[in-house]
């Protein structure tokens, strides 16, 4: 039985767990099935078959963190049983946080534990009013170690320490105003927004977006050395003499839209470029 769907159509791809039975808690079954369409996005996107990835989830609630069978299975574990679960949950964080498209978290619900992690990897963080957030592990004696990095990075470190301590539960403009999530919105307009949302990202260059999503995870880790000044002028200048950035300056001239765009936004001139 799949815990999961990867259903791709017109370049958007959207990535949903579908265990509303147990509030979309993963298990080790689920976190090979995502790291599989992970890697079939990954070689989609890179080749700009796949523009724009959507991880959501059915049912009430977006994920509810680990599996509470599979953490009873965990008991029994050694150590290196329990390192080799971390490394596939490790690569499942690294896989979404490095997928070369834009990507975006529709969360309808409450996020605990290893949700907040799959959130933070992605671009975007969408969010109903209803969301809930929870870095819950150190209610049970567990540590929010995996997901830690890209939490973190999301958080900032002065609040990463207060709610990985504390477990408290941050609701939508919490999670909002800390950065977590990018946009709140009424439930019922949830989905319209993340429609919203998409429609943006697929205006821009594909090849734009990967190179800058790869640049900027390269700035984040050392953003005032030598190298990393050089690496960002070649990367400018090599996306100006590509193919496509030589068609977007044009369509930007001629007051037209990109070839990359739609067709029915290629064909719609009304409104000329700013």
């Amino acid at each position: 039985m799949a815990y999961s769907t990867l259903v791709i159509e017109a370049g958007v791809a959207r990535l949903t767990l579908n265990r509303p039975e147990v509030h979309n808690a993963f298990d080790d079954s689920l976190i090979a099935e995502l790291n599989a369409h992970l890697e079939k996005l990954h070689d989609l996107a890179s080749a700009g078959d796949v523009r724009v990835a959507v991880l959501g989830s059915e049912g009430k609630s977006f994920s509810a963190g680990a599996d509470l069978n599979w953490m009873k299975r965990m008991v029994d574990y050694d150590l290196e049983d329990n390192l080799a679960d971390s490394r596939k949950l490790a690569a499942l964080m690294h896989g979404l946080d490095t997928l070369p498209c834009p990507t975006i978290c529709r969360v309808q619900g409450a996020a605990f534990g290893g949700a907040v992690g799959l959130a933070a990897c992605c671009d975007i963080v969408v969010a109903s009013e209803k969301a809930k957030f929870c870095l819950s592990e150190v209610n049970i004696g567990l540590s929010p170690a995996v997901i830690s990095p890209y939490v973190q990075r999301a958080l900032g470190q002065r609040q990463m320490r207060r709610y990985a301590l504390t477990a408290e539960v941050m609701d939508a403009p919490t999670a909002l105003s800390l950065g977590l999530a990018h946009q709140v919105v009424e439930h019922d307009a949830l989905d319209n927004a993340v429609d919203s949302m998409i429609a943006t990202l697929v205006k821009g260059s594909p090849q734009a977006q990967r190179a800058t999503k790869a640049l900027l995870a390269t700035v984040a880790q050392a953003p005032d050395a030598d190298a990393t000044r050089e690496h960002t002028c070649q990367v400018i200048a090599k996306l100006r003499v590509s193919q496509e950035g030589q068609e977007g300056l044009a369509s930007f001239f001629d007051k037209r839209r990109p070839a990359w765009t739609s067709p029915e936004e290629h064909n719609n001139t009304a409104e000329p470029r700013s």
